[in-house]
């Protein structure tokens, strides 16, 4: 263990991921006081205002807590505290199982989880299992708000909302528990895809789709607001964004694609991804299959990048289930794909699809 154990009271300059969830420690980290000895808790000074201002900037929280479940979320809910947090982890087990739970309930990497923890032992132990999060002290707790990490560049609607997002699709797989059939599910849900071409308004959210997406991002690229600004004065490019709703509420903008439409007979797709958030709702191919029937449409060969990176396999083989094809390799090292059949092809029948490519 000694040869692994990093000072966690400092952020090395090696781990710059943006935090997409914070996960709380109880016992004299969020609180003064140990809950299973007793002790009188009082709430760690400005913690309810660091929280609410997390929440805000659309950045998840949890729990990973060693205490009795019951014990600590009665605790949490008489501070008022209790509905910021998604799947706490209140157990007796180690922290690393906790964060690796939560990692995998959010569906986000482990290096844009923060780990805050009084005490240095459990932030070695989770340093050791998970070397991507980035481990605080509760010394920082006070500084969390003014770090580059915790500060997205833009605080977008879906981002305002992103809590309350995850809370309903929580609420959903409660009731998907409930089918025994995932098609009837899906069919329950009434769900709207709707592809529009974007405007100045989606810009920040396109950007902020680029920097957090990175299993379903085609080429793993990201782009500035400036540079999409400029993207969409050009009338050879096409910005679509693709948004989800059901029943129970809205997922958002989910998806994005940038097509380069400069040659006459050939379009070419720059960049395709979707939200995580969405995978489990049979929607991940919507945008792309759009994208087939529009081109066959327009009479366009439809062609596209991909650039292989440690996480986004799955969006190589959604290109090569749609029946793309290799055809070169690109000066990145990536492959450019061709589709190369002739058919149009068709959309779930559990999702409404509504389409709007006016020009903003």
């Amino acid at each position: 263990m000694k040869q692994n154990t990093l000072n966690t009271d400092t952020v090395t300059e090696m781990k710059q991921s943006k935090i997409k969830c914070v996960v709380w420690d109880l016992d004299n980290t969020l609180w003064h006081g140990v809950l299973t000895e007793n002790d009188k808790l009082t709430l760690r000074e400005n913690i309810r205002a660091i929280m609410q201002t997390l929440d805000e900037r659309g950045i998840l929280q949890s729990v990973a807590s060693r205490n009795t479940h019951e014990d600590a979320m009665a605790k949490l809910k008489d501070f008022g505290l209790d509905e910021f947090f998604l799947y706490p982890q209140i157990n007796w087990g180690s922290k690393s199982d906790s964060l690796r739970i939560i990692k995998e309930k959010t569906n986000i990497g482990y290096d844009t989880i923060a780990f805050i923890d009084d005490q240095a032992f459990e932030r070695e132990e989770v340093a050791f299992v998970h070397p991507e999060v980035q481990c605080f002290s509760e010394k920082q707790i006070d500084q969390l708000l003014d770090m580059d990490v915790f500060n997205p560049r833009f605080i977008t609607d879906e981002s305002a909302r992103r809590r309350r997002m995850y809370q309903l699709d929580a609420k959903r797989n409660e009731i998907e528990a409930s089918f025994s059939n995932n098609l009837e599910f899906l069919k329950s849900l009434d769900m709207k895809f709707t592809i529009s071409r974007a405007n100045k308004t989606d810009l920040q959210r396109v950007e902020e789709l680029t920097v957090r997406t990175n299993q379903l991002n085609a080429t793993g690229y990201t782009y500035s607001y400036e540079e999409l600004e400029q993207m969409l004065e050009d009338d050879r490019l096409l910005i679509l964004v693709a948004a989800l709703e059901d029943k129970y509420g809205s997922y958002g903008k989910i998806g994005v694609a940038l097509i380069d439409c400069n040659d006459p007979e050939i379009w070419e797709i720059k960049l395709l991804l979707m939200s995580c958030r969405v995978m489990s709702r049979g929607v991940g191919s919507v945008l792309l299959n759009f994208l087939i029937n529009y081109s066959r449409k327009e009479q366009k060969q439809l062609r596209a990048h991909f650039l292989p990176t440690d996480r986004n396999r799955m969006m190589y083989i959604t290109y090569k289930f749609a029946g793309f094809r290799e055809i070169a390799t690109l000066e990145n090292g990536g492959q450019l794909l061709s589709y190369r059949t002739e058919d149009q092809v068709s959309y779930p029948d559990y999702v409404d699809l509504q389409i709007d490519l006016l020009h903003p």
